[in-house]
């Protein structure tokens, strides 16, 4: 009996040695094999695998060091994997599937915007560009459980650029074959973690229908946490934006399927934004070119029954953001500090009812700012109200721009502003009303330097601005009123806010000193 065991314990052992023997043998024929049927099904990249280990005992294969290159852009790798492992899934068996589980351990991929523009140009699709044969030859059965462990996706933006960077990030997505859950719409278990640009979290829960036609369906919960907003700051750049500081918090639930698109958001809050939009002749074209777009965009989806984007409240606190017009002379910034807005109810869907926004303020850091603005999805163009008021700023801080715009500026003086804007079926009806008081517009002490002309203009401008106070407040009032079609129809409901606001809050301004200019002539 002991012989019997001793005899039969050796042939296994021998046999164990024959396997791994014949493994070892067959590894770097093996890795040739698969690299050349790798690189056979995909389109437009190519891949090196630089070691391959077969594991008889579980049916396993290692794979150490792939690297795979866009064609057209091999420097730098599109992704690095130290090492992938591909496996049976044992737990299927019982369920009567024999698939397979990918592991791909600390991936480095690296995302370029210039080379990902050209991919997505490709007409060719996805599905036809290789990538699920790709894996199958690697490993000849359906993937059925996917897992990332500690990756690494870098996007690079420009050469002149930091890139960004998302980092410790775990996905695990099961059941993708759908071999052990009953039917179901979404049967696929998904779970994402990670950190965005080094200091913010990122969190996926959800479950997805890798089967169905003509694409997946994935639905769950997303959330963002304190994702640091400078690290934009490169993408944003070519459109004229500057951001200095912020951090984003989101949570909510998406579902994204064939039937149906849905975005509903429980929060959206930005802290502490520092930012500035620079006005330039350079910027202007894409700058428009993004409006119409995000405006054509928010007309497809609008009222949509298979599309809802809702956030129930964005909030934004203590920010601080600002206009600069880099083409006047000379340049000026306006700009509104201690800034907080709280929209609640937004939505693209009128059955969802109207949002309603309270934004304050401090201009130019002294005058106290309230707007409030209504919002309807749009049927027919923007639709939305907006009653605005500025109490008290301080009129010489805003002399940058009266000297672009009026050539004079202020010794003192203090201005307010109070508007009513009503935008539907293309076409704006209200008023803005300025008031100036106390206004002092020539000073020996700030004009010594300047010529005796510009002198004398100035000097007319006091004269003209007393004449013109109300005597009781000793103030200067003009209502400018605001009516007529909107000046660019195609644009959006916020481009269209921005540029109503802009021009009348210059028209606001400035009549005054062009009067002052006009009795001078």
């Amino acid at each position: 009996m002991q012989r019997r065991w001793a005899w039969l314990l050796g042939v296994a052992a021998t046999v164990l040695v024959l396997a791994y023997a014949i493994a070892l043998l067959i590894d770097e024929p093996l890795r040739r094999l698969t690299e050349r049927q790798v690189n056979a099904r995909m389109t437009g990249y190519t891949a090196r695998i630089g070691h391959l280990d077969f594991h008889p005992i579980g049916f396993a294969v290692d794979l150490r060091d792939v690297v795979i290159v866009q064609d057209a852009h091999p420097d730098p790798p599109v992704l690095r994997v130290p090492r992938l492992t591909a496996s049976v899934q044992w737990r299927a068996i019982i369920h009567g599937q024999i698939v397979a589980n990918f592991t791909m351990h600390a991936p480095e991929a690296h995302v370029d915007r210039t080379h990902l523009i050209r991919e997505l140009e490709d007409p060719a699709p996805v599905e036809e560009r290789g990538w699920q044969e790709a894996l199958q030859a690697i490993y000849p059965l359906k993937l059925n459980e996917f897992r990332i462990d500690n990756g690494t996706v870098t996007y690079v933006d420009g050469d002149r650029v930091p890139p960004v960077t998302l980092r410790e990030l775990e996905v695990l997505i099961n059941d993708v074959r759908n071999v052990s859950s009953a039917p179901d719409v979404y049967p696929s278990p998904v779970r994402i973690e990670g950190v965005v640009f080094d200091d913010g979290r990122l969190r996926v829960d959800g479950h997805a229908d890798f089967l169905r036609v003509p694409h997946l369906g994935v639905k769950g919960h997303i959330g963002l946490e304190h994702v640091p907003l400078e690290a934009l700051r490169p993408i944003v750049a070519r459109y004229g934006f500057t951001l200095a500081a912020g951090t984003l918090t989101g949570r909510g639930h998406v579902e994204y399927a064939p039937e149906v698109k849905i975005v509903d958001l429980d929060e959206v809050r930005v802290d502490g934004l520092r930012a500035d939009y620079a006005s330039r002749a350079r910027t202007a074209r894409p700058v428009q070119a993004a409006a119409e777009a995000t405006a054509e965009a928010a007309r497809e989806v609008a009222n949509k029954p298979d599309i809802l984007i809702r956030a129930k409240q964005i909030r934004v606190s203590g920010a601080t953001v600002g206009f600069v017009n880099e083409d006047a002379s000379p340049r000026y910034r306006l700009f509104l500090a201690d800034t907080e807005l709280v929209m609640e109810n937004f939505s693209n869907q009128r059955t969802e009812g109207t949002a309603r926004a309270k934004l304050t303020g401090r201009f130019m850091g002294s005058g106290a700012t309230v707007v409030s603005a209504t919002f309807r999805p749009e049927l027919d163009g923007p639709d939305f109200d907006v009653d605005a008021r500025i109490e008290n700023t301080d009129l010489k801080a805003m002399n940058p721009l009266l000297r672009s715009h009026a050539k004079v500026d202020v010794a003192s003086g203090i201005f307010s502003v109070f508007a009513e804007m009503r935008v539907k079926s293309r076409r704006v009806e209200g008023y803005v009303k300025p008031l100036f008081h106390d206004l002092d517009v020539y000073s020996e002490a700030q004009d010594e330097d300047k010529s005796l002309g510009q002198k004398l203009k100035e000097k007319a401008a006091e004269v003209v601005g007393k004449v013109l106070q109300n005597r009781p407040r000793e103030e200067v009032a003009t209502v400018v009123p605001l009516s007529g079609p909107l000046e660019n129809p195609k644009a959006g409901t916020w481009a269209t806010l921005i540029g109503l606001v802009r021009n009348a809050f210059i028209k606001a301004i400035l009549p005054g000193f062009e009067r002052a200019r006009g009795l001078r002539r």
